[in-house]
């Protein structure tokens, strides 16, 4: 298993963490989600963020999502979570959707298309959406998740800019984050085409997940296949860190347990961490500063390592006992806050003998 590198800069003290996160759920079904580890796995992942993006939902009744969002808010006392989801996209009877999950109490959904596709560039075209988000500098979060297939990932990458000049003209922003399973590494992408995309090529684009990066749990691979793109002085003036985040040693689990079938990627042997990217409301003065725990180990608020964890319990029985792990999230010590965002990728992946979703 390996171990991310943390790029951790030091923010203004009395600061409220704001999370987006995005996870590739490796086909998430009604019988998945109903699997006890998995769906504790899932809520604990879920609960450090205030907007999560699930990436291959493949359960087109609805029905893993109501019980996954059911358990989360009943992990989680503010009970405040909603979803917003786009269709089943696919080119044939394997479909997936992109299921945004977010807190309605921190932010609201002010617009969301699915872009349109044209020229069928994409397996599956990116669910964009707009988010309120309580900063004058930047008023608002335009996020843009893709999952590539692993057979056109450059093809795809490159059509992603064609997705931001789309989105740039329908909202009237260049300010966005592009993010999720880029598939964008080793056999799928080599380093040498990497510098050739266009989103490398065209200026103002800020790969903020370095090419050398390994965001897979399998000690066997070292691929950043995982990616958050960053556009727009407004929103690149606000970066604080970007790392990886190792949640399988977080939550005390093994690569078998990860890989397995008792383990969240239950049809994957290559999971990643959790990307990890902080921007702030605004940007730094000269105030006291202190660490913020950017991709590391501990919960926001809380404690580190797998003993301050809720443990292998139902969600229902770590809802009721006495929390220390993702629940201390909801804890404020009264300071003056400032909002900051956090943006996590936490994309976990597929085989890499078997990458065709």
């Amino acid at each position: 298993m390996h171990y991310p590198a943390v790029l951790l800069l030091l923010l203004p003290g009395g600061v409220e963490a704001f999370r987006i996160c995005a996870f590739n759920a490796q086909r998430l079904t009604l019988a998945k989600a109903a699997r006890e580890h998995v769906m504790d796995t899932l809520v604990r992942i879920l609960v450090r963020c205030d907007i999560m993006v699930l990436q291959e939902v493949v359960d087109s009744s609805g029905s893993a999502m109501s019980l996954l969002l059911r358990e989360l808010n009943r992990f989680d006392e503010s009970g405040s979570y909603t979803l917003l989801s786009s269709p089943s996209l696919g080119r044939s009877t394997y479909m997936e959707k992109y299921v945004y999950v977010y807190r309605s109490h921190k932010t609201q959904v002010l617009d969301s298309y699915v872009y349109n596709d044209e020229d069928d560039l994409f397996a599956r075209e990116p669910f964009v959406a707009r988010f309120t988000f309580p900063s004058k500098v930047l008023p608002s979060l335009v996020l843009v998740p893709l999952h590539t297939s692993p057979k056109a990932v450059e093809k795809e990458l490159n059509a992603l800019y064609d997705v931001f000049l789309d989105v740039s003209k329908h909202w009237q922003s260049k300010d966005m984050i592009l993010l999720g399973d880029f598939n964008a590494d080793c056999a799928s992408l080599t380093k040498k085409r990497i510098g050739e995309l266009v989103l490398r090529t065209q200026e103002g684009f800020h790969w903020v997940i370095p090419d050398g990066e390994d965001t897979t749990v399998r000690a066997s691979t070292h691929c950043a296949y995982d990616r958050i793109v960053l556009h727009g002085e407004r929103c690149q003036s606000l970066l604080r860190s970007a790392a990886a985040f190792d949640f399988p040693g977080s939550f005390g689990l093994t690569e078998e347990e990860v890989k397995g079938e008792t383990g969240t990627a239950s049809q994957g042997s290559a999971s990643a961490l959790a990307l990890t990217l902080c921007l702030a409301a605004r940007p730094p003065g000269p105030q006291r500063q202190r660490p913020l725990p950017c991709g590391s180990g501990a919960e926001p608020g809380g404690t580190q390592g797998p003993a301050s964890r809720p443990g292998r319990r139902s969600v229902a029985a770590a809802a009721a006992a006495s929390l220390t792990g993702p629940a201390a999230y909801r804890r404020e010590d009264g300071a003056a806050f400032r909002t900051q965002i956090l943006v996590s990728a936490i994309c976990s992946r597929t085989a890499l003998g078997s990458r065709d979703s």
